[in-house]
């Protein structure tokens, strides 16, 4: 008798899940037995993001505005969902933004960016209180209201704002030349210097070289200048950019004080020739906006600083100082006057030829034109 065939057996295979195999039937597909698929089906339209704390998602949020690198990067978050645009708008949120994220285009200036900017202001973000004054007082020449903006950012201590308030009390913009007060300026600057920034160290530097508006102290003078040169070169290098071997280049001209230390870059009025820093986007909202309406906005016989990354325009005729060599550029300072010099100024500055008639004030007039002497050295 021959032994029995034995048949195929039932087959349970506890590692990949219940997989049977009988005779005369098709394998059937393995059903997991992960954690995963054994959950419950969520609700239909439910989001994972409904369950995070609402307290967490804000500060993530805090987070992403203070690093915004364009207004873009703010916007895709608005565009996400109902409870990031809720959240985002949030007035934690909007004191956090940061001040590329207000680098709207002068072409596309409208009603709504001018609420959107009020609104962070209200949010108490201080860029914003920078960026909206500089446009109310130089663009929609609301001098009064733009400068009151500026100056509740300078109570809170935005070096941006401080030296915008002394560059308008250096040159009395927005009224006569008699409003010009020096020693305000002198003190916006020094505060503005005492919080790290460079122009306002600048300016600082050259008033107490030149005694302007404070009584002259020219070792001082040259500290402060060595100083802003000093942290315009720490500036650049701190960003990853390497540094070159023509940065170490003197960029002062050749009329300069023969007496005058020429070894080193840092000691010189003017620094290194160091890429020029970033714009900041309110002066680059000032460029832009002249620059599309043309003269028709800043009326007849108005000029903007020769600088481009300025903006700044002239608020009644001669109001900024030209250059005592050439005659042709014009600056509403000296910080300016020194990044211009180094970008490009100092390939096509040439001596006037036009005959210069000094006045008893230390001006050079030519033509009706009042020109500061300012010694490029």
């Amino acid at each position: 008798m021959l032994p029995s065939r034995e048949t195929k057996r039932d087959f349970y295979s506890a590692g990949a899940g219940d997989c049977i195999f009988a005779p005369g039937r098709k394998r059937r597909r393995c059903v997991s037995s992960s954690p995963i698929s054994s959950a419950p089906e969520t609700k239909a339209g439910s989001d994972l993001l409904d369950s995070i704390p609402e307290d967490l998602v804000v500060s993530i949020l805090r987070r992403l505005a203070s690093t915004s690198r364009s207004p873009a990067d703010f916007i895709n978050v608005l565009m996400t969902c109902k409870r990031l645009n809720s959240l985002a708008t949030s007035p934690l949120v909007l004191s956090r933004l940061s001040r590329k994220a207000f680098a709207v285009k002068a072409q596309n200036w409208s009603e709504a960016a001018h609420r959107f900017l009020k609104r962070c202001l209200d949010a108490g973000n201080l860029e914003a209180g920078y960026t909206l004054g500089m446009i109310r007082f130089y663009c929609l020449q609301n001098r009064r209201n733009g400068a009151s903006l500026m100056a509740k950012a300078a109570i809170r201590s935005h070096a941006p704002s401080l030296y915008s308030l002394a560059v308008i009390q250096f040159n009395g913009s927005g009224g006569s030349k008699n409003d010009k007060d020096l020693r305000a300026g002198v003190a916006l600057c020094a505060r503005a210097a005492f919080l790290g920034h460079v122009d306002a160290q600048r300016e600082l530097g050259h008033c107490l070289q030149d005694g302007y508006g404070v009584p002259q102290n020219v070792s001082e003078g040259r500290r402060f200048l060595v100083q802003a040169n000093a942290r315009e070169l720490a500036a650049v290098l701190s960003s990853g950019i390497k540094a070159h071997r023509s940065w170490l280049a003197l960029s002062q001209p050749q009329i300069s004080n023969p007496n005058q230390n020429r070894s080193c870059p840092l000691l010189s009025d003017f620094g290194c020739n160091v890429p020029a820093p970033e714009t900041h986007p309110a002066n680059k909202f000032l460029a832009d906006w002249f620059a599309v309406r043309g003269g028709v906005s800043l009326g007849d016989g108005l000029r903007l600083c020769s600088h481009g990354g300025c903006g700044r325009p002239e608020t009644r005729k001669h109001e900024f100082r030209r250059c005592s060599v050439c005659g042709v550029v014009n600056y509403c300072s000296r910080a300016c006057q020194a990044l211009d010099w180094k970008l490009r100024h100092k390939v096509n500055c040439a001596p006037m030829e036009q005959d210069a008639a000094y006045d008893g004030e230390g001006n050079v007039q030519i033509d009706g034109d009042h020109v500061l002497v300012v010694p490029m050295s």
